[in-house]
């Protein structure tokens, strides 16, 4: 199936100028939100602390909840709504049996019994945690590091770099627009990290290819035309696999559940910008070390 004709030639190198200053942009306001958020919001996986998830038979105030944990002297409690009826409550205290009872007393007298059901209770210590932190990082470093290994070995090093650019720049968007909404980082989220990078690679890869074979097969064309070419003949299956990706994650934001909300989320808008960086980012970056290098060619001579 194929989306754009044969023949078409948009001019994607000529708007890489509009583009990088696209990306520059976002990539600033991503930055920004986590400064002025004082760092990611961290899930329990990464911060420590406690997690109960309540599930009550109706509408229950945040505030009615709070008070109930203020009773038993948790007065760090912090509620986040998930669902219909549905909360989420975080506290660093350790949760033990005795502390354990003691909510599930509280709550019985506050809200009675059978009108709430405690559906899970997590505990992650800060040594835990930090553990988590540290190869949740290496977890992503180490996959720009293979990727980079891979592409300069398969293509060349300017290749490599081109794409572990655009995996930069689209994992620093992924994030920014997590902090914007002030969405709990988990490992979760980790995953769906690591998969933009596979999706975000595959579409570069699948453009390098095609430039390469492009390359060959006329030598004396400047790069620039060779880019432009190979995203215009591709541009169809990006199209159509974005599109039917797109598709797939747009049912499980909507329709997944509170679960993988976040997740879901996070991997539509990896989807958008992965699909973007492998047009205006990845060849452009590769086109910016050619001319890099033939200028400094011209200076010896």
């Amino acid at each position: 199936m194929e989306f754009i004709k044969p023949g078409t030639n948009f001019d994607f190198v000529g708007k890489r100028n509009i583009a990088i200053g696209i990306s520059i942009v976002l990539i600033i306001i991503s930055i920004l939100s986590v400064v002025m958020h004082k760092g990611l919001n961290f899930g329990i996986d990464f911060a420590g602390g406690t997690i109960i998830q309540v599930k009550f038979t109706k509408t229950t105030p945040a505030d009615a909840i709070r008070k109930t944990f203020q009773n038993i002297k948790i007065d760090d409690a912090i509620i986040q709504e998930i669902g219909q009826n549905e909360v989420i409550v975080r506290t660093n205290q350790p949760m033990t049996k005795e502390l354990q009872a003691k909510v599930e007393e509280a709550m019985n007298g506050q809200f009675g019994t059978g009108n709430f059901e405690i559906r899970r209770i997590e505990f992650v210590g800060p040594k835990v945690g930090k553990d988590l932190t540290t190869k949740a990082i290496l977890a992503i470093v180490f996959a720009w590091i293979g990727m980079l290994i891979y592409i300069a070995w398969r293509f060349e090093f300017r290749y490599g770099l081109g794409a572990i650019i655009a995996l930069i720049h689209d994992t620093i968007i992924v994030i920014g627009a997590l902090s914007l909404l002030n969405k709990e980082f988990t490992l979760t989220i980790v995953a769906a990290l690591l998969t933009v990078i596979g999706y975000s690679i595959n579409d570069t890869i699948v453009v390098f290819d095609r430039i390469r074979e492009n390359r060959k097969k006329d030598l004396k064309k400047s790069l620039a035309d060779i880019i432009n070419a190979s995203v215009n003949e591709t541009l169809s299956r990006t199209i159509l696999t974005a599109v039917t990706v797109f598709l797939v994650l747009l049912a499980l934001f909507f329709v997944g559940g509170p679960v993988i909300h976040d997740f879901s989320f996070a991997l539509l808008v990896g989807l958008v910008i992965g699909t973007y960086s492998s047009i205006f980012i990845a060849s452009p970056i590769v086109l910016y070390f050619e001319n890099l290098q033939i200028s400094r060619m011209k200076r010896k001579k």
